[in-house]
């Protein structure tokens, strides 16, 4: 290293950054009267340099100064602040944690590198997807290709997601939400005065070059909801040496396939609120991500939803003060904030098993619309069970965690179907299989942005257990094998989307209005019960017939659905409202279901099978037969109603032992 000329420096941006003259400007926070500055590292660790910043280099408690003479190629650095190092928390790179650990191994010892923000984004841009079009999914960096059936060549890196963009295009998803994808340490460590991410004293920074006796990592933390180094991509979860340019990359050939990338993240109550701000400016600036997720219980959202340069990126948080946010303003004609809350979720849940006095909740989720946010809906989340899991386990089986099955959710709201994990009844299965249809068909049916967690469109298992935070292995990874396991669930699901696309009334960018709105003769949304127009939603009742009127996706004929719900264990008939000058047909159904017609007298009724959800489409009658017929008519989905029909004594009696004997539980958890 030649001589270094150090001059003023600039007091923003913090951190290192580079200079168009080759020079770096260091600036840090320093709200101690302790000496400071800045420690220079050759590449593997050996301390080179130290600069001092004296009292000129200070502008109130920012301490910085503009250096020459260092080549950031082969440089690496960390702040010091008496006799404390501190890794840099605003550097856009980290070096020392590339390698994915467990084990036991030494602790890494991290340092900042220099970052240069050069990289063609072939002018590429963003979908900007609004929340009404939207579908969602969410995943894991490593956990999501990681297993060896992704058949992806990078496994368990921003890579191996580009690697599996046509998979996400063929299941019609337009936005990932990825979980903590910035810096993180994923070792808990026993001792706890070494726990903290930010610092280090100096003395353990020679033992760890002296290669001392290796600690030993308590657990691994998967998820990285922790304090973090936020503004860099996580190196372990880049293929190459540069997770910076592969993080960018990735969101360039996700943004070309309409796809957005939105990330999630998490800060501690300890983490300033200005950084925060900071931060996320940073990754929209930098990387062009699509939204957030905001975790945490001290977010500056009011702040946040009006930073200008958010103006078109989607914030999503579990709740915001509105009058704050919108104060003196007008309303802004796309929506950007989301409401991202558990409520949909448990009370599907509930609902889907069977608890008494759900029906309301469902009755509201169903067409719940908001003004001014949107609503993102999902029955299954990174915490908590997985669908197949949901419909598998009464309780949740964490015993692997080193626990003793302390930690996870109890409040499940599962049901296993009448077996307790895996089984090889044949009738067992088939239900599981039908109530993972039943919540899917209540998620995409439902008026707010539906959200899927990865997996879960093909019976993706965790064995039970609800807070995989620390399986790096095939319990917390993806298993892809389920893709021909259960072929059904997923061609299901796929079903679902495109139905959903199809039916413009299924995510409408407005409340409904409960009017004939456009003028077919009926109410854009309607409830029915054993009576067309009559519903009832006393405690004791479990089935519901909702019906939407709205155009179809010409904007110029009718379009009308009457999506048929029963999650009682016995069947019940539904009187279906006449609709002039059609007749209604089967779209699909999770279970068997009995459709007659009477042409003569304009009249059907449709008998819905036991914890059933069938969807019916108004067809155009072409010519109406003289004689009164009565016909059957078979849905998409009927492929295998011979099997079932077989198996239907041994259906039966589950729903009179099993079912109701878990329903009696459920009542009691409930009470």
């Amino acid at each position: 290293m030649g001589k270094l000329r150090i001059t003023n420096g600039l007091p923003y941006p913090l951190g290192a950054t580079l200079q168009a003259n080759g020079s770096i400007n260091f600036s840090m926070v320093n709200d101690t009267d302790n000496e400071c500055g800045v420690i220079l590292y050759r590449k593997g660790i050996e301390q080179k340099e130290r600069i001092l910043f004296d009292k000129e280099h200070r502008v109130g408690n920012i301490c910085c100064a503009l250096v020459e003479g260092i080549d950031p190629s082969c440089r690496e650095y960390n702040f010091f602040i008496g006799g404390k190092t501190l890794v840099d928390r605003y550097a856009k790179r980290i070096v020392g944690n590339e390698k994915w650990r467990g084990g036991e191994f030494k602790r890494p010892f991290l340092r900042g590198s220099f970052y240069g923000n050069d990289f063609d984004w072939q002018q590429t841009a963003r979908p900007r997807v609004p929340y009404n079009e939207s579908i969602m999914y969410c995943l894991n960096v490593r956990g999501y290709t990681r297993h060896g059936s992704s058949k992806v060549k990078n496994k368990g890196t921003f890579d191996g997601i580009i690697e599996k963009i046509p998979y996400l295009k063929e299941l019609g998803i337009n936005a990932i939400e990825l979980m903590p994808a910035y810096e993180f340490e994923e070792c808990e460590w026993e001792d706890p005065a070494m726990t903290r991410t930010m610092e280090y004293q100096v003395g353990h920074i020679d033992a760890e070059i002296n290669d001392k006796e290796p600690e030993k990592a308590k657990r691994l933390n998967c998820w990285g909801y922790k304090e973090a180094f936020y503004f860099a991509p996580k190196a372990s979860y880049a293929a190459g040496d540069d997770a910076s340019l592969e993080f960018k990359r990735m969101v360039r050939e996700l943004h070309k396939n309409g796809i957005e990338a939105i990330m999630q993240f998490y800060f501690p109550q300890s983490i300033n609120q200005g950084y925060i701000v900071e931060v996320l400016k940073h990754w929209v600036f930098e990387y062009r991500i699509d939204g957030f997720h905001l975790k945490g219980d001290r977010m500056p959202v009011a702040l946040i939803a009006t930073e200008a340069l958010f103006a078109q990126t989607k914030i999503m948080y579990d709740d915001f003060k509105l009058d704050e946010i919108y104060r003196g303003t007008k309303l802004s004609g796309r929506k950007t904030l989301a409401y991202y809350r558990d409520d949909f979720m448990n009370d599907m849940r509930r609902y889907l098993k069977g608890d008494s006095g759900m029906l309301k909740a469902f009755q509201y989720h169903m067409s719940n619309h908001s003004g001014t946010c949107g609503i993102v809906n999902y029955v299954t989340n990174y915490y908590g069970f997985t669908l197949a899991d949901l419909v598998s386990y009464d309780a949740k089986h964490n015993e692997e965690n080193g626990e003793n099955n302390m930690d996870g959710t109890e409040r499940n709201y599962s049901w296993n179907c009448g077996a307790e994990g895996p089984s090889r009844k044949k009738a067992i299965n088939r239900l599981r299989h039908v109530q993972m249809k039943n919540i899917l068909s209540f998620l995409f049916m439902a008026q707010g942005a539906p959200l899927i967690m990865a997996g879960d469109e093909f019976g993706n298992s965790q064995n039970g257990n609800n807070n995989c935070y620390c399986q790096d292995n095939e319990t917390g990874w993806v298993d892809w094998r389920g893709l021909s396991k259960n072929a059904d669930i997923y061609e299901y699901i796929k079903s679902l989307i495109a139905f959903r696309r199809e039916h413009p009334i299924l995510h409408f960018n407005d409340k409904m209005s409960m009017l004939d709105r456009f003028g077919c003769g009926y109410p854009d949304l309607s409830y029915h019960g054993d009576e067309a127009w009559n519903v009832r939603i006393d405690d004791n009742k479990r089935h519901i017939g909702i019906m939407y009127c709205g155009l179809d996706a010409s904007g110029e004929n009718p379009d009308y659905l009457y999506i048929v719900s029963n999650m009682h264990w016995d069947s019940h008939s539904f009187a279906l409202p006449s609709i002039a000058n059609y007749e209604w047909a089967k779209a699909f159904e999770t279970a068997q279901s009995e459709l007659a017609i009477d042409y003569e007298k304009n009249a059907s009724y449709i008998e819905a099978a036991p914890r059933s959800v069938t969807v019916l489409i108004g067809k155009k009658l072409l010519k109406v037969p003289k004689k009164s017929a009565k016909s059957t008519v078979k849905g998409a989905f009927d492929k295998e109603k011979e099997k079932e029909i077989k198996e239907e004594k041994e259906i039966k009696e589950i729903k009179e032992e099993e079912i109701k004997e878990g329903n009696k539980l459920a009542d009691l958890e409930t009470l």
